[in-house]
């Protein structure tokens, strides 16, 4: 055996990857392909050629293209759902929303492949895996403190998973809009959305009505 040959096979060893380093590489490869193209325009012949593996190594680890973008998803959600809810153990309410709002952004800054994944074309493949549960499971624990503040301040409880959705609403689509611009930079932005959601919700009418309406009635 030649010199050559001994260096090539030592080369061969060193590329050899464990089950848990290829399951990685593939994982990563597909989170940003799926961040890419989207779930459907994604293939497992391109994850394989990525990866420079045979499409059965792929198979043999997630069973196909579904098992991969699911813990993707899964991871992401994971993550996200995490910075939100440490940053929801604040001790007061404006400071509930300031340090939500800066977790959010600091999610997109920092996972951007990530943030593009969830907010792709989401398929039935993830199962819990689409924009819109994530947003609920947020909402759902941004629920149970408005509804304390609800209490407190005299109004609806009933109306605190209403109002819940819609400030969780505003972050996830100002963070849709910020992960393209990336203007201004995410402090400035957290404060404007603190700005608009503590404002209106230290002023909230407790029986609001639309003004429209209430000049028809005047007629």
């Amino acid at each position: 055996m030649g010199a050559a040959d001994s260096d090539q096979k030592v080369r061969v060893r060193r590329k050899r990857m464990t089950g848990k380093e290829r399951r990685q590489q593939l994982l990563e490869i597909g989170r940003e392909l799926f961040a890419e193209r989207g779930y459907d325009a994604s293939s497992v012949e391109e994850i394989a050629a990525r990866a420079g593996v045979s499409k059965p190594v792929v198979y043999e680890h997630f069973g196909g293209k579904e098992g991969i973008y699911a813990v993707v998803v899964d991871r992401e959600m994971r993550t996200l759902l995490d910075m939100m809810g440490e940053a929801l153990t604040a001790d007061h309410a404006r400071s509930k929303i300031e340090k939500a709002a800066l977790a959010l952004l600091r999610y997109v800054e920092e996972n951007t492949t990530g943030f593009r994944v969830l907010t792709r074309d989401s398929h039935v493949a993830s199962g819990t895996g689409s924009f819109a549960s994530l947003i609920n499971d947020i909402a759902s624990q941004v629920e149970h403190i408005m509804v304390a503040e609800f209490e407190e301040r005299g109004y609806d409880p009933a109306l605190a998973p209403m109002y819940a959705q819609a400030l969780v609403g505003m972050w996830a689509l100002t963070g849709q809009w910020w992960l393209e611009v990336r203007k201004p930079r995410r402090e400035v932005v957290a404060a404007h959305l603190v700005n608009l959601a503590w404002n209106g919700l230290s002023s909230l009418e407790a029986k609001p009505q639309l003004e429209s309406k209430e000049r028809r009635s005047k007629r």
